[in-house]
């Protein structure tokens, strides 16, 4: 897995993240599945997918192929389904009200 820091993050969407990087990284790294996890500072994972050279690159199902970072180094691109409703901006919003 490749991890935006928060640095990353917060460059993509300031004012971000709500879960810091430590937390996303164990979360994800406790997973069974996970062999492997890196962080990346920049905007964009592509050097990093480029020095790594992975078979296959997953994203989420909101991401358009043609608009995945790195598609174009991988022998396949996956996508994960959408979950509706589970939004992080979502949450920020319905906290805000409280």
């Amino acid at each position: 897995i490749c991890l935006n820091s928060d640095q990353s993050f917060s460059k993509i969407k300031p004012g971000r993240p709500v879960n810091p990087q430590v937390q996303r990284a164990e979360v994800l790294s406790s997973l069974e599945m996970v062999d492997y996890l890196t962080m990346f500072d920049e905007e964009t994972p592509y050097d990093l997918i480029k020095l790594l050279k992975p078979d296959v690159l997953v994203k989420g199902g909101d991401w358009e192929k043609e608009d995945i970072v790195g598609s174009d180094i991988v022998k396949e691109t996956r996508s994960l389904p959408y979950v509706k409703g589970i939004s992080t901006t979502k949450l920020i919003e319905k906290i805000k009200k409280l």
